[in-house]
């Protein structure tokens, strides 16, 4: 007899071989992948999110201290430079006030002597408050000249100093502490 295979046979060989490959494959693990549960997930992320809105409002925070900290020193600044020459000016009234009495003795008709050594005496009060304050006259002449401390504005010929020497000044010179507030107008021997 022949062997007739019908349509079914070769259905069933493929089924056994894939329950075959299946009892192979079911003695083997399948890695573990760690997968956290939702509500573990959910938790983290609304502390995570927590975490960074109490950073954007610290940041928040100190943008704003940084932003009144800068347009108060800019205000100070302001005041400080409007209000810089408000000392000296009142250490300065004193001598005005002296000024005005004596200008009111000469209409008066005072003793000319009497008004002369007033002038002076007010004129000794200005000099010591510019000093307080730093203001120093120059001492020039006999000086080496010095453009940074002196400003030529004629070389004349002296039999006293040698050449390049500072022989009269123009105009005084001052420093106010360590700059040169004006420099002295001067001649210079040549």
């Amino acid at each position: 007899m022949h062997e007739q295979h019908t349509d079914e046979e070769p259905k069933q060989e493929m089924d056994a071989a894939s329950a075959e490959e299946q009892e192979e494959t079911a003695g083997e693990t399948a890695p573990e992948v760690d997968i956290p549960d939702a509500g573990e997930a959910d938790g983290r992320i609304a502390e995570l999110t927590k975490l960074a809105d109490e950073n954007q409002q610290r940041y928040l925070r100190v943008q704003a201290d940084f932003d009144n900290f800068r347009r108060r020193t800019a205000k100070e600044r302001e005041e400080l430079a409007q209000y810089a020459s408000m000392k000296l000016v009142g250490q300065l009234l004193p001598v005005v006030d002296n000024f005005g009495r004596a200008i009111e003795a000469a209409k008066a008709g005072g003793d000319v002597e009497s008004f002369s050594k007033g002038v002076e005496m007010i004129f000794r009060q200005l000099e010591g408050v510019l000093e307080a304050e730093g203001l120093k006259p120059m001492d020039a002449v006999g000086q080496p000249f010095n453009p940074d401390f002196h400003q030529a504005i004629m070389q004349v010929e002296s039999e006293e100093y040698e050449d390049g020497i500072v022989v009269e000044e123009a105009q005084k010179g001052f420093m106010l502490k360590d700059k040169v507030l004006r420099p002295a107008m001067v001649k210079v021997s040549g």
